[in-house]
């Protein structure tokens, strides 16, 4: 468990940093948001020491199957940096604000076409926005949205390339999934790909979902508030960040599947040779 320690630690740091980088590149909120992400920050840190300091894993999954989590952590942390430095821009100008904005609108734009999930999000505003609100949001979620396509591309390039997760020894299915229970019933494959092709969908439909439950929701209660550049930062990286998570649970689910079903045809046809020997 010592041993574990400073890797703990050192990704603790990691989850407080990401928490509080709106709050330190961005102006003030006020103190009760200051508080807030204080807290949050320091919660967030809490359960990852914890995760990774015990031996006995309970929330987070592939905790020894680099580089799942690390991918995810990375892209989370390239979108809400960008995001920020994109706000931080409408306050102080500078050449990377300005280059971060410019990079973004252009893709934002390009993905913009209709029935889009960009295009969906940009629909969720008040007709009576600010056009320059609208160009700032857009350009967010555009370059938010392509943040989440490149995880799931750098993914799926480190499976073939370093043939994840068998080439780290050993997988626990235990470790690795705790929320999963191979003893619950049935056979372990199909659950895991029928597991795998759930998040698959859900991952697909849910950059689709999210813009029209907001519009439902701000017809039916008062609207969210679009003025706060905090706000806007984890709503756009909670819109892009949530699918391609599930995405990428679902390719990994979707890899021990067929991993654990490669193990079997190769007892099986060592086990047929023994046969034919006898």
């Amino acid at each position: 468990m010592l041993l574990r320690l400073p890797g703990a630690f050192i990704r603790a740091l990691l989850v407080v940093w990401l928490t509080a980088t709106p709050v330190l590149l961005l102006p003030a909120a006020g103190e009760d948001a200051t508080e807030v992400v204080a807290l949050v920050a320091l919660f967030g840190a809490l359960i990852t020491f914890v995760e990774y300091a015990s031996n006995y894993p309970s929330l987070i999954e592939f905790r020894h199957a680099p580089p799942f989590n690390r991918v995810r952590f990375i892209s989370l942390f390239v979108t809400v940096f960008l995001l920020t430095i994109i706000w931080r821009g409408t306050y102080e100008p500078t050449a990377i604000t300005e280059f971060v904005t410019a990079i973004g609108t252009i893709i934002g734009h390009a993905i913009d076409f209709p029935y889009s999930p960009v295009r969906n999000m940009v629909l969720t505003l008040p007709p009576d926005t600010d056009p320059m609100l609208v160009d700032s949001i857009r350009t967010s979620a555009g370059l938010s949205y392509l943040s989440s396509l490149l995880s799931l591309a750098v993914f799926v390039i480190l499976i073939r390339l370093f043939k994840w997760p068998g080439r780290y020894g050993t997988f626990n299915v235990w470790v690795n999934l705790p929320t999963f229970d191979p003893t619950a019933g049935g056979d372990v494959v199909e659950r895991l790909q029928r597991d795998a092709r759930f998040n698959v969908a859900l991952g697909f439909l849910l950059p689709f979902v999210i813009p029209a439950v907001l519009k439902i929701a701000s017809e039916t209660f008062d609207p969210i508030s679009v003025q706060s550049p905090q706000t806007l930062i984890w709503m756009m990286t909670a819109w892009a960040f949530l699918p391609s998570s599930l995405f990428l649970r679902g390719i990994a689910m979707g890899r021990v599947a067929q991993m654990i079903e490669d193990k079997r045809r190769q007892r099986y046809a060592e086990f047929g040779e023994e046969r034919a020997v006898f």
